[in-house]
């Protein structure tokens, strides 16, 4: 199984941001191999929850000017893992942005989470490797109770944990659980290829249409809501009492930084 993580947004809701915010300090970590602490970046977190689950290999996904990202994460050591990096120039969206490594994982397992979300548990994709295995899904995605649904895709499910719809950022709901990440077969990395080929491309974007650029932004939720209305067996893992923190928001941001503080304290 392989990691795909795309980092090629633009952070436009929290900025200025002295670096990418997949760097953004948000915690301590033990230095490895040394007794002494470092900063511990958002990023970090979702790959020590890859590493976990046995995954050592992975990708990052950037855009130009994001050098800041290989600078700090190197090869992976930091994590115990091998880390490559991809670029993609103006990707309309984050499956536009994952299918930029195809020709790298098209036939890998895979798994995807966000770098700038904090979730707990820690054993996450643990979880959802063997979900996938058991159910013999093509997907699994990792669900959580929504902190606000009109921020959130939200997934219908029955009662076997097969999902049934994906709601993308409804503004009402009686569905309670959002995904915030999944692991998937090489089945649904060619589905993504094909959906993706199969519309429209926009235009390359500039910064005087960053604002139209943003709102018609295509988001994996729209790729999974796709896959499940062409019946790709689609399973999940329900995580009641799971936790989470977007720090691409300034809610989010706030939240951690005092999280930060009183670490420090």
């Amino acid at each position: 199984m392989i990691a795909l993580i795309p980092a090629a947004g633009r952070a436009t809701r929290i900025r200025p941001l002295p670096c990418s915010k997949e760097i953004y300090p948000v915690g301590l970590a033990l230095n490895r191999g040394t007794t002494g602490i470092r900063p511990k970046v958002t990023c970090h977190y979702l790959l020590e929850k890859m590493r976990m689950a046995g995954i050592k290999k992975g990708f990052i996904i950037l855009r130009d000017g994001k050098w800041d990202i290989p600078a700090y994460c190197g090869d992976g050591t930091f994590v115990d893992m091998h880390i490559a990096y991809l670029t993609v120039r103006n990707s309309p969206g984050p499956p536009y942005t994952l299918d930029q490594a195809f020709p790298f994982v098209q036939d890998a397992h895979i798994a995807f989470g966000f770098p700038d979300i904090l979730f707990r548990p820690d054993d996450v994709f643990v979880q959802l490797k063997n979900k996938l295995r058991l159910a013999k899904a093509e997907v699994v995605l990792g669900l959580f109770p929504a902190a606000d649904h009109r921020m959130m895709d939200m997934v219908d499910i029955d009662s076997k944990g097969t999902v049934t719809a994906v709601y993308l950022k409804p503004h009402r709901t009686s569905l309670k659980y959002a995904w915030l990440c999944a692991v998937w077969s090489p089945y649904f990395t060619r589905f993504l290829h094909q959906y993706l080929r199969s519309l429209t491309l926009p235009e390359d974007v500039d910064a005087s249409q960053e604002r139209q650029y943003v709102e018609k932004e295509l988001s994996v939720g729209h790729v999974l809501q796709a896959a499940v209305s062409h019946g790709l067996h689609m399973q999940t893992v329900l995580f009641k009492r799971g936790r989470y923190v977007d720090i691409g928001t300034p809610e989010g941001l706030r939240s951690v930084s005092r999280s930060a503080r009183n670490e420090a304290q």
